[in-house]
């Protein structure tokens, strides 16, 4: 295995994809742009919600003006489906705004992969609803990854 690849590789299967989904939900809860920049290819594209980015140095740039704005980011990855070099997620995020409004975020990601398993292409398509704090769901330590008991999306209702 070379530096360059991110098991696990495609073709994909479901548990191939919980795999990769986890890693990116992980990769995105430490809200480190430089750290979640490395999963993609060098000329990756996005569409995040009407942004269009591409390659890392974008990627870089788009996080961290996103985790400035969206404060105590928390974030869970599901897989809805997978072929071949591809793979579909559903997600919800909850985040809190610099006046303190709290939102969660719903949205659907459709990837495309590389043979290394670098995303080359990223599809997001993502609603905000407004919350008060005690509708919040998502509740961990911020310094660490999702724990694996904390209930998913579908575990949720949502």
């Amino acid at each position: 295995m070379s530096i360059a690849q991110r098991p696990p590789l495609p073709p994909f299967t479901l548990e191939s994809a919980a795999k990769k989904a986890r890693a990116a939900e992980d990769a995105w809860n430490s809200c480190d742009p430089q750290r979640v920049s490395m999963a993609y290819t060098e000329d990756s594209r996005w569409r995040n919600r009407a942004d269009f980015v591409h390659g890392r140095a974008e990627i870089v740039q788009f996080l961290a003006g996103k985790w400035q704005r969206e404060q105590q980011y928390r974030l869970i990855k599901e897989v809805w489906a997978c072929s071949g070099n591809r793979i579909a997620v559903r997600f919800a995020y909850e985040w809190q705004d610099a006046a303190g409004s709290w939102f969660r975020s719903y949205g659907n990601e459709n990837w495309e992969f590389d043979e290394n398993g670098l995303m080359a292409v990223r599809h997001a398509s993502i609603n905000d609803l407004p919350i008060s704090e005690a509708e919040r769901k998502f509740h961990w330590d911020r310094s660490a990854p999702r724990p694996a008991d904390h209930p998913g999306l579908s575990d949720l209702g949502l």
